[in-house]
């Protein structure tokens, strides 16, 4: 079975159950956005947490073996996303990346915000103006080695 055979049968038995991506990670013993990037084919998961993310879903141990492969992270089908919600995370680091690398130079010199020692977390924030996204990157400062 090819993963994104495995993705098509995940997002079909997570709506045919009607569960959430929080429900499922609860049941991994995960945090919801890494399980559901796993889910998503973004990352891998070991052995035991794709058999309870398949036995959850009620999908077979080929399913739970492609979770378990190593992905080709970041693989998006075009340059520029089209789906709204992405390209408006691609829009801000392109309007706001420029400043980001700026504030994170002047607070921890020369260096990088590691994508590997990562964490993600999304939350929702009440607002009577309407509801808000709040989206926290939270990554290891990895300084350029200097020889």
């Amino acid at each position: 079975m090819k993963r994104e055979e495995a993705t098509d049968l995940i997002l079909e038995a997570k709506k045919c159950k009607g569960v959430t991506w929080s429900e499922i990670a609860e049941v991994v013993g995960g945090h919801k956005v890494w399980v559901t990037s796993a889910m998503l084919g973004q990352n891998s998961m070991s052995k035991e947490e794709a058999a309870k993310a398949a036995e959850f879903l009620g999908l077979g141990s080929e399913v739970a073996e492609c979770l378990t492969e190593f992905p080709l992270k970041g693989a998006l089908d075009s340059d520029v996303p089209v789906d709204p919600l992405i390209y408006r995370l691609h829009e801000i680091t392109q309007v706001y990346g420029t400043t980001m690398k700026a504030i994170i130079h002047e607070m921890f010199g020369d260096g990088i915000m590691s994508a590997i020692d990562f964490e993600l977390d999304i939350k929702k924030k009440e607002d009577p103006k309407g509801d808000r996204v709040v989206v926290t990157y939270n990554g290891k400062f990895l300084p350029y080695k200097k020889w």
